[in-house]
């Protein structure tokens, strides 16, 4: 496959690029040229891998029903698609692969068109809307999770089971073993790589009412969005808790591998780097999602015991303190969580999914 170029297209988000990224990293080895077509949001997460060229798509989500808002999203796609074309013809990638959001439809379409050979990536539980619309088009649908819903009509020979790709520092992370407990507890705390709110305003509080002496053993790291960093600083500075808090972890896998216990969001490549990393966690799904994809996500892990599951309707500072009282104070129950979560997770998906790149190369 020397010289082959393949094409990753993903939305702008970690969730979308970071798989993206992990199954670059498993394709440059094989001698392929890996191109990235993503939009304008890509700049926070791309420097840690060497792309061939990055190609920004004009494309749009259906923000609202009303007819502007859905004559504006048709208009960007279409500029995109039209874009898109043009730029295969100029790159001629063998395969072009989607790792799903909007950003992909374009791509992904003008690839059909172009009878290139394609395959979409469903991260999550819950098959998403842009990649519902691209399923019938495309050869090959990979999924993340061995049962995926909201996948109705789609032809069960199209689907391949691969698991999620994970990026190298998810991988190297791996090998560290789950921490002994000795003087000091780490806490890792985040909502996702594009924050979330919630974390600020339920965290502190929570670790506020816990007992003085768990407090003075924490070391709490912990993502909050720029707007609430310097009230989360200020909170935990107040309570003499010993906290790093940041608006983004460019080496989170890290410190999620010194982590005894991590409180999160659950995006799929969160899930799915927890399991890989082999981390208990409370997790607590993004609520008012039209499909409920990081519920299913998060049920995946809670079902094998790797994680506790809250919606975030009972995610209050009196029930995650008491959360952390309890799975605190059992260091047993906690080495067990990580070693369920490991146990669940695919460390090796990235050359799963490679693979088939390869298969429809070939073609």
């Amino acid at each position: 496959m020397s010289g082959k170029t393949v094409l990753l297209c993903a939305g702008g988000t970690g969730g979308h690029l970071f798989p993206a990224e992990a199954l670059a990293g498993a394709l440059v080895p094989l001698g392929f040229k890996v191109h990235l077509a993503t939009d304008e949001r890509v700049e926070r997460y791309t420097g840690t891998f060497a792309w061939e060229d990055i190609h920004i798509i004009p494309s749009e989500t259906v923000r609202s029903r009303s007819p502007l808002a859905i004559a504006n999203t048709l208009w960007h796609l279409g500029s995109g698609t039209i874009a898109a074309w043009r730029m295969l013809g100029r790159i001629k990638p063998a395969v072009v692969v989607g790792f799903g959001g909007y950003p992909t439809l374009p791509p992904l379409t003008a690839a059909t068109w172009r009878k290139i050979p394609t395959m979409i990536h469903e991260a999550n539980a819950v098959m998403g809307r842009a990649n519902r619309m691209l399923a019938p088009k495309v050869t090959r649908i990979a999924t993340g999770f061995a049962d995926v819903s909201m996948m109705e009509g789609v032809p069960k020979a199209k689907l391949v089971y691969t698991g999620n790709p994970v990026r190298p520092p998810v991988i190297e992370a791996a090998k560290a073993p789950y921490p002994a407990f000795g003087n000091r507890i780490n806490l890792v705390v985040f909502g996702g790589s594009q924050g979330a709110r919630v974390m600020s305003d339920v965290g502190p509080p929570a670790i506020a009412r816990l007992d003085e002496m768990l407090r003075r053993e924490l070391n709490v790291v912990q993502q909050a969005r720029e707007e609430d960093l310097d009230k989360v600083r200020k909170t935990y500075a107040d309570m003499g808790v010993t906290a790093e808090v940041n608006a983004f972890f460019t080496d989170l896998p890290a410190r999620m591998a010194q982590a005894h216990l991590v409180v999160s969001r659950s995006g799929a490549s969160s899930v799915a780097e927890l399991s890989v990393i082999g981390r208990p966690s409370i997790l607590v799904p993004l609520p008012g999602a039209l499909d409920q994809d990081q519920a299913a996500n998060a049920r995946t892990l809670a079902d094998v015991g790797g994680a506790k599951m809250v919606l975030q309707s009972d995610f209050t500072p009196e029930t995650l303190a008491a959360d952390l009282s309890a799975l605190l104070a059992d260091p047993v129950g906690l080495t067990r969580m990580a070693a369920n979560a490991k146990q669940a997770g695919i460390p090796d998906a990235a050359d799963r999914l490679a693979e088939w790149v390869v298969k429809l190369a070939a073609m």
